[in-house]
């Protein structure tokens, strides 16, 4: 769940995908029904508490998905919008797109959890499109950042060349426009506020100046900030 990076100083714990899922599974509470994009995302139900109900929503049609399948139990006709293999809890349901989206576009939905290329520091999300690239088109993501009002961000700090991806502005097409609430990275944990990127959390052993460096938007750091509870 951790990467390690060892020199003779001092011990770095970066999360890896896992880890990041982890840490936004304590966001889930009692009772929310939660929409989990693709990527990251789909990890976070993995980690759900066990004391407590939640339905998790894929935008293809299914209320009540469970942790992945065990290997050798897969059943492929269920899925979700990644088009992963799924368990699904007993009393879920399946219903169409049409139903689907006006769960969330009514704004049914409590929680939406994305991945994303770049988000800016005035929660601007892009997450859909490289130019340059075929891509077949925005899917629901569209839908679900207009309409939700609680969007975390499951994504890596920078790049593999170490450029940040938290940003002033965005250089991608936007999938949304002010719409991220809080992102969980490899590095640490961030609101999103009006003044800029917060930090709330560090990921173990990762210090303010690692995420000050890594993050090219406006960070705000107030007092001193602690360990994720991982």
């Amino acid at each position: 769940m951790f990467n390690f990076q060892i020199d003779i100083f001092k011990l770095t714990v970066m999360l890896d995908k896992n880890g990041i899922a982890k840490r936004i599974a304590q966001e889930v509470k009692d009772g929310y029904y939660v929409n989990l994009g693709i990527g990251i995302p789909t990890l976070v139900a993995n980690f759900v508490r066990d004391d407590i109900n939640v339905e998790f929503q894929s935008e293809n049609g299914v209320l009540g998905m469970g942790p992945f399948p065990f290997e050798g139990e897969e059943d492929a006709d269920i899925i979700n919008a990644g088009k992963q293999t799924i368990t699904t809890l007993p009393g879920a349901s399946f219903f169409d797109s049409a139903t689907s989206f006006g769960m969330i576009r009514g704004q049914h939905v409590d929680l939406t959890i994305l991945g994303a290329m770049e988000v800016a520091e005035n929660g601007d999300i892009a997450n859909w499109k490289i130019p340059g690239k075929m891509v077949k088109g925005m899917g629901g993501a569209m839908d679900l950042v207009a309409s939700a009002e609680n969007i975390i961000v499951a994504m890596m700090h920078t790049n593999r060349a170490g450029v940040s991806k938290l940003l002033k502005r965005c250089s991608l097409p936007l999938t949304g426009v002010g719409c991220v609430t809080k992102i969980v990275t490899n590095l640490a944990v961030l609101e999103v506020t009006p003044a800029g990127f917060k930090l709330v959390e560090r990921a173990p052993g990762v210090t303010v100046e690692e995420i000050k460096t890594a993050t090219e938007g406006h960070l705000i750091v107030e007092g001193s900030v602690p360990e994720m509870p991982i």
